[in-house]
């Protein structure tokens, strides 16, 4: 048995007997909201039964007691309220979880909204009663009924038979309610009160609703325009037409209120009208008529849904008594015109167009003369979908509707399926409503999302085949004619490598494959925009279907600029330097590499990786800010580390490229995004940069084994941050080149040890974001670097100390200096360009991979530390 709740007033006929009701609604609806789905289902579906059953003693109370419609049409909508909300959502699951994806961690439950609100109007009292209780009833809500003063007896009944069988079912007593007493006051009170309406009345009513501080689903008005093309099937239109506007005397919202016929057919479907019984008014009766549709502006309420033969009379006209519709061929669609408004009743406007697009202006001026949001309607053959497209651009409503009765048609599930049935049609923004479709179930109720924690999938790219090994490089340039067989390469390079002769052992193994060759050696140390401009109109002129670059990073970010410019030479270069939060997510994409030329790169520096990662960094010569690139498109396509190409490298170049491979293999392992798969990289990286780079500075090519681990040493870092990325000491150190000049390598190893320090704290201002990374724990990070290259300490905190001193003995070693000022870099304009670097460092793309969110104020704070050397 259904439990009984609070006891409640009987008859509802004062605020405070209202006031009393609703809160008993509300201890009933507590309950209901306890219910399974399998519970809930048994109860909407004897509510649907009992509702079908009494379809036609309830269409009789509707007519006898508001005096509007047809019996038999009211029996059609009770039936439809019951059958087909029934069907469209008896297994719609609506208690619960009612969906789930456990791959991703997201659930989606259902909990119902509380205490709806229903307005029922007086054309549809019985019908809209029925689909507001049934669907409440499916969302496990109570509904408290506002019934129209002209129909509050059937409608009334309507409800009690839903709630009847409901309570039978086991849903709990009192759980749909209503004003026995209606009245302004009490209407208002029950917007007021309740979680949610749902608000189907005159406009006034609608704007009530919304404007009751309460979220509502209202109604906007309905003057649906119908255009009748000259490609249509006229029979079949002019007999939708009389169907839907006859239909329980024209009282469903989504009726059709004007015809529009184009000429070339207008006679036809006029015969066709006054064939089916209509009857088209003569000059004179248009003016009776005229008078008859608006009283003081406003809609007559003695003709809505009456009949033609008895709104004639009204009108003094004479009419045959079973005379279908009144139809009067006026011109202006102007508001100043009665017939344009919405009418109600079985009266219609007709227009003559001359054209399909004149016909347009005219629906669209009465869609906006009163049915903004509603509905609109074209007969046309349906082949011609450029017009039934240029038709639903036209209209401003929620349904447009091809080839189908507009009161049948709108309610939805009767003429088209997968518009759901509904007698609460929304007609969005435009008609002032908060939804734009047919309301239903799910409007009813809250749906919370449950998401769990997940580490989204992470990656490990590098380029399709990455060659090492002293003396490797005549080997894999093999692979451009005996496997690839190209035809044309164009070498890219610095002045200094083409006039020392680095280039000739690359032309030599060109010529003798007979591959066709041409170098662009004015690649500067600090590459610019310019210069990659005339590198690619270079290769344009060229055509080359591969791209060799040699050098440092310079060279290598200048080719990778070029190939892309090369191959898309419309590409919009600001567009390729802007942000991302997730590379995956970027706003922009990349343009597909690798259609023209394929990219070799060959590094004659340890130190920036160049080759092995999807970076470049390119600076604007006119404003003077550094752009770091990125995306995978950037990759190269093979990448040949030959030591040989390494050995001469001047200490100065040494020393810079070499702590760069230090900090990018520091900034990868302690990036948000480092991985299984990046750190043995990366600390194998430190470890060699550690044993080697002291040699290799002081030794050169007096040890080949130095350079050679240091060659190494560069791409392993490379792989590990070109897929971790990087951090805050590379966003620093490219504003400290771009405002100062300082090598890319000097200006990261001047700042190094500060930034370790700064990641290191234990309680950060803010840490970065990134699903894998759960709480701070740079130091602990830090701590498995020094221990991995032999420090040891009675804690992370004393290992790390050991590492900063370890990395500043590196630095001393390599000829690094202590301070920013003792690079020479004016005090007095260090100041004046601080507060743009560190803005800039701040929004450089390498900072979000910083395990710490850095504050601007603290990058200003660790470059003063790092300018003064304290």
């Amino acid at each position: 048995m259904a439990k009984k709740n609070e006891t409640a007033p009987v008859l509802i006929d004062s605020v405070e007997a209202l006031i009393a009701k609703m809160k008993a609604m509300r201890e009933a609806q507590k309950e209901f909201a306890t219910f399974t789905q399998e519970q809930v289902d048994k109860i909407f579906y004897e509510a649907a039964m009992a509702a079908n059953k009494q379809r036609i003693p309830l269409a009789k109370m509707a007519v006898e007691e508001t005096g509007m419609g047809v019996v038999e049409d009211k029996v059609i909508k009770n039936h439809y309220a019951a059958e087909y909300i029934y069907n469209a959502y008896k297994d719609t699951k609506t208690c619960g979880v009612v969906e789930e994806d456990p791959a991703f961690g997201i659930q989606k439950v259902a909990e119902p909204i509380g205490l709806v609100a229903a307005v029922i109007p007086t054309t549809n009292p019985t019908s809209t009663a029925i689909f507001k209780t049934l669907i409440s009833l499916k969302t496990r809500n109570a509904i408290i009924i506002s019934p129209h003063p002209r129909a509050k007896n059937c409608t009334i009944a309507a409800a009690k038979v839903v709630l009847d069988a409901a309570v039978k079912a086991g849903a709990p007593e009192g759980l749909i309610g209503w004003i026995d007493v209606p009245s302004l006051e009490l209407t208002n009170e029950v917007m007021r009160s309740a979680d949610i309406i749902l608000a189907t009345g005159g406009p006034g009513m609608v704007k009530a609703a919304y404007s009751s501080g309460k979220p509502a689903l209202g109604v906007g008005a309905g003057n649906t325009p119908v255009i009748i093309d000259d490609t249509a099937d006229v029979r079949m239109a002019v007999n939708s037409i009389i169907h839907s506007k006859t239909f329980d005397n024209g009282m469903i919202c989504a009726s059709e209120q004007s015809v529009t016929v184009l000429d070339k057919v207008y006679q036809q479907a006029k015969d066709e009208f006054a064939y089916r019984g209509c009857y088209f008014l003569k000059k004179d009766e248009i003016e009776k008529v005229r008078k008859t549709i608006l009283i003081n502006g406003s809609l007559n309420a003695k003709i809505v849904g009456q009949s033609a033969y008895t709104i004639a009379q009204l009108a003094g006209v004479n009419v045959p008594e079973s005379t279908k519709i009144l139809i009067g061929e006026v011109e202006s669609v102007d508001i100043s015109e009665e017939f344009a408004h919405e009418k109600l009743s079985p009266v219609l406007a007709m227009y003559r167009a001359k054209s399909f697009d004149e016909a347009l202006q005219k629906a669209a001026q009465l869609v906006a003369d009163g049915g903004y949001g509603h509905t609109a309607s074209l007969y046309v053959h349906p082949a011609q979908k450029e017009k039934i497209a240029k038709h639903a651009a036209a209209m401003k409503t929620c349904r447009v509707l091809i080839n189908t009765p507009s009161s049948h048609g709108g309610i939805g599930d009767l003429y088209n399926f997968k518009l759901a049935p509904s007698l609460t049609l929304g007609c969005g923004s435009w008609g002032g409503n908060s939804v734009s479709e047919n309301v239903g179930v799910k409007h009813l109720l809250n749906i919370k999302t449950v998401a769990e924690r997940r580490e989204n999938m992470l990656w490990f790219r590098t380029p399709e085949k990455v060659y090492f090994k002293k003396g490797c490089m005549p080997v894999a340039l093999d692979e451009l004619g005996k496997v690839m067989n190209k035809k044309k390469a164009f070498i890219v390079t610095d002045t200094f490598l083409y006039k020392n002769g680095y280039v000739h052992p690359i032309e030599a193994k060109l010529d003798e494959m007979g591959i066709q060759h041409t170098c662009f050696f004015d690649v500067a140390p600090d590459p610019t925009l310019g210069c990659a401009k005339a590198g690619a109109k270079a290769m344009a002129d060229f055509e080359p279907d591969t791209i060799i670059a040699l050098g440092g990073g310079s060279a290598m970010d200048a080719a990778k600029i070029m190939w892309v410019m090369y191959e898309h030479p419309d590409v919009n270069f600001e567009d390729m330097a802007m942000d991302f939060m997730d590379i995956r997510k970027r706003v922009y994409t990349f343009p597909k590499m690798g259609e023209k030329a394929y990219f070799v790169a060959i590094p004659t520096s340890s130190g920036t990786g160049s080759e092995v990662t999807p970076f470049a960094i390119i600076t604007d010569e006119n404003s003077g800010v550094k752009y770091p690139l990125a995306d995978y498109e950037l990759l190269p396509n093979m990448a040949i580390v030959d030591v040989d190409n390494m050995m001469t490298q001047p200490k100065g170049l040494t020393s810079a490229s070499g702590i760069d491979v230090m900090t990018h293999a520091l900034e990868a392992y302690v990036s948000i995004m480092a991985s299984d798969y990046t750190d043995g990289l990366a600390l194998k990286a430190i470890k060699s940069v550690f044993e080697y780079l002291p040699s290799a500075y002081e030794n050169g090519a007096n040890d080949p084994k130095a350079r050679e681990m240091m060659a190494n040493a560069s791409c392993l870092a490379g792989m590990a941050f070109a897929n971790a990325f990087l951090g805050l000491n590379h966003s620093m150190a490219h504003k400290l080149g771009a405002f100062h000049h300082l090598p890319h390598g000097v200006a990261n190893a001047v700042i190094l040890t500060e930034v370790i320090r700064y990641n290191a704290v234990e309680v950060p201002t803010k840490m970065g974001t990134f699903s894998q990374y759960e709480y701070p724990h740079a130091l602990a990070r830090y701590a498995e670097i020094g221990r991995f290259v032999g420090l040891s300490g009675k804690n992370d905190q004393e290992v790390l100390d050991k590492l900063c001193a370890k990395l500043e003995e590196l630095k001393e070693a390599i000829g690094i200096k202590k301070t920013i000022k003792d690079y020479g870099v004016d005090e007095k304009y260090f100041l004046d360009t601080l507060d743009d670097m560190v803005e800039q460092a701040f929004n450089d793309q390498c900072t979000g991979a910083n395990p710490r969110y850095p504050l601007m104020k603290e990058i200003k704070e660790i470059y003063l530390k790092c300018y003064y050397g304290k």
